[in-house]
């Protein structure tokens, strides 16, 4: 089975956190948090900050490491490394996205999410929403 490696920014702003919608391939129409594949020799912040500028037109804040999601899809086994971020310059201009939305945690279960994102989705409602800001 392949193996694919994975970072995630868990975008947040004034108590919200940014979901975004596939627009393309096999899970087109799910939403997830934003990111993407780690290139050979690439930290996951670095590839963070280029998957963002490239997905959605911003430059972001890593904040700090959040947690590792391991998940087992059909076709492959998932590593997803999820860190807070915030953005620093940009407004969204979604190029890859069909949608994208700041929910507040209370508006997750209003869209479906990738399976593994549900993991994250549980971290973040555990998490005291003030010590965010």
């Amino acid at each position: 089975m392949k193996n694919i490696e994975v970072a995630a920014a868990i975008l947040h702003k004034n108590g919200t956190f940014l979901g975004t919608q596939r627009g393309y391939g096999e899970f087109e129409g799910s939403w997830e948090f934003p990111g993407g594949k780690i290139e050979a020799g690439e930290s996951p912040q670095a590839a963070l900050s280029r998957e963002l500028k490239e997905e959605l037109g911003i430059d972001a804040v890593v904040e700090r490491f959040l947690m590792t999601v391991e998940c087992e899809y059909p076709r492959f086994h998932l590593m997803m490394h999820c860190y807070l971020c915030s953005i620093a310059e940009g407004t969204i201009h979604l190029k890859e996205h069909k949608s994208a939305r700041w929910m507040t945690r209370e508006q997750f279960d209003d869209v479906e999410w990738l399976p593994a994102d549900l993991d994250v989705i549980k971290k973040i409602r555990s998490m005291d929403i003030d010590s965010l800001s």
